[in-house]
């Protein structure tokens, strides 16, 4: 049975048994109850009240829901592309209990009218918890600052994801008025007058196919300066989808400086160097895929501690849209669906990283960094997650419930089959 959440669905006693429960340190056998959407009791010989519905997972791993704090559900302005409804449920499919949602959108929540038009359908059509990003400009055009604190009740952070913040003096400006609020900046680190047209990594692929090549230098240039006015204003600053070595050892110096600075990088920046890239849009995104020594790089930062989250940067666009090659095609891919699996495989099985790191990295962080409840412990919010990590699957677009299907991880083997997600404490996807 292959399920996703519906408005019949409730919060009712829910017993998960059979499963392996993450304690902390390791995977043990424990069954997991729920009552009224809280964790009420995680153990071998939990009594369960009458009427309790009871869901056995077979020995799955069950593990704390899965936060991504980068994602883009499209809606409103761009359902062609995703919609709240769709994306969330892939979002369930993925394990993730929450997503922060990135503000490329129409209206762009810079109001608090345009973000309550957005909350709105978030409330109507949502299965997991969904937090937005307001945007750290007018229309996310870098120059008008909008009102933080007005907007700083309902929202995971402030970013102009997409686009980044070209005047060093609007960022300072930014910075200065989101620290008051507590809230992160999301820091799409882009310098435009570096990007020469360019649309993939300039590297040895780009020069020997014709390509025009995007240089590391437009990422890690505008990773410098942010850390400089982070260390000048105070401001909480996490940077979006790390992708060059440069940028993680700058990530690393600041943080053995003490400065409230975190980022995240995506599990296909862990998987694919430029020397896997085809002449396919499911092999375009920003940043794009880098060098094998900035691959390396990155796995070196989620394994030292340098790169905080593993976030999917999920980004779909249609099929006409991803279907024109890498010079024509848009920038983004699918990834939530997918990202659990893809780091387990790539990271995890191959020693680069331990399960415990992983889970760090894609349950523990994002709730510290970005303040989101839930979890296993007795007392959180039930978001739980139970995937089968001993088995595999082959990614095919027929699998996916996002709209969006474009991801170089087609054709692939994984391993890591999700088997059930628990929102709040109700079921937002189950396959048992």
């Amino acid at each position: 049975m292959d399920t996703t959440a519906n408005d019949k669905n409730v919060a009712g006693p829910l017993l998960v048994k059979g499963g392996r429960v993450w304690n902390g340190t390791e995977l043990v056998a424990a069954d997991v109850l729920t009552v009224d959407g809280i964790v009420s009791a995680v153990g071998a010989d939990v009594v369960t009240p009458v009427g309790c519905r009871v869901i056995d997972v077979a020995g799955a791993a069950v593990i704390p829901g899965l936060v991504d704090v980068h994602v883009h559900l499209r809606e409103p302005g761009y359902s062609y592309k995703e919609t709240i409804f769709d994306g969330t449920r892939a979002a369930a499919h993925g394990g993730f209990t929450t997503v922060c949602a990135m503000p490329n959108l129409n209206p762009a929540p810079d109001t608090v009218g345009n973000l309550e038009r957005q909350l709105d359908i978030i409330r109507r059509d949502a299965c997991v918890e969904v937090l937005p990003y307001a945007t750290i400009t007018r229309l996310r055009m870098g120059s008008e600052l909008v009102d933080y604190e007005a907007l700083a009740g309902e929202v995971a952070g402030f970013s102009d994801d997409g686009t980044g913040v070209q005047s060093e003096e609007v960022m300072r400006r930014a910075m200065q008025g989101i620290a008051p609020t507590g809230k992160v900046l999301a820091a799409h680190c882009e310098v435009d007058s570096l990007l020469r047209g360019g649309y993939i990594h300039d590297g040895e692929y780009c020069r020997r196919h014709g390509h025009r090549g995007i240089c590391s230098e437009s990422e890690w240039r505008e990773v410098e300066r942010d850390i400089r006015l982070a260390r000048e204003t105070g401001c909480r600053l996490h940077i979006c989808h790390v992708s060059t070595r440069e940028s993680v050892e700058l990530v690393r110096r600041a943080k053995a400086e003490g400065l409230p600075v975190t980022c995240e990088t995506g599990a296909h920046y862990l998987a694919f160097c430029d020397e896997d890239l085809q002449e396919e849009g499911r092999f375009k995104m920003n940043p794009p895929l880098r060098s094998a020594a900035d691959r390396d790089a990155l796995l070196r930062g989620v394994a030292d501690g340098t790169i905080d989250c593993i976030a999917s940067d999920h980004a779909p666009h249609s099929e006409a849209e991803k279907s024109r090659g890498l010079e024509k095609s848009a920038m983004g891919v699918t990834g939530i669906e997918l990202s659990l699996p893809a780091v387990y495989t790539h990271a995890v099985l191959p020693g680069h990283i331990s399960f415990a790191r992983m889970l760090e990295l894609m349950a523990f962080a994002p709730r510290r960094i970005f303040g989101i409840e839930g979890g296993l412990r007795p007392g959180d919010r039930a978001d739980i997650t139970a995937v089968d990590l001993d088995s595999t699957f082959t990614v095919g677009r027929e699998m996916f419930l996002s709209k969006g299907t474009a991801t170089p991880f087609e054709g692939k083997t994984l391993h890591g089959r999700l088997k059930l997600t628990l929102s709040a404490g109700k079921i937002a996807y189950e396959n048992l």
